[in-house]
């Protein structure tokens, strides 16, 4: 089991940032890949970003490029995500995930936290 929790979600203006943060319990963090993904009204699940176990290699999907970042602290367990420059279609609950690969298809992600929303207003 690795227990996920989601914090930092919120309202913004377009333009504006915020930082989620994804805090671990297990123990094993460390030794997975992790990721956050997104679901927002209407649509189906989709990946955001993805970081490696030790963090030296991170992976984007185009939309968010330039704009986001992600980060983890192994000796803290947590994984972050730095969103910059926000637009109304980055509304969605955003999800924290762990898993052997880093990977844009969720079912390859062991574990999952319960979502912080984000909501980017016009």
């Amino acid at each position: 089991q690795e227990p996920l929790v989601e914090s930092g979600g919120g309202l913004v203006q377009t333009g504006g940032s915020l930082r989620l943060s994804c805090a671990a319990s297990g123990g094993a963090f460390r030794t997975y890949s992790a990721a956050w993904f997104r679901q927002a009204p209407g649509q189906g699940l989709k990946f955001v970003a993805g970081i490696t176990p030790g963090g030296g290699a991170s992976d984007y999907t185009e939309s968010v490029k330039g704009r986001f970042t992600i980060t983890r602290d192994n000796t803290k367990n947590t994984l972050d995500l730095q969103m910059d420059n926000l637009k109304p279609e980055d509304t969605a609950v955003y999800y924290c995930a762990v898993g052997d690969v880093v990977s844009t298809e969720s079912q390859r992600y062991s574990f999952w936290g319960r979502g912080t929303q984000v909501t980017v207003s016009s």
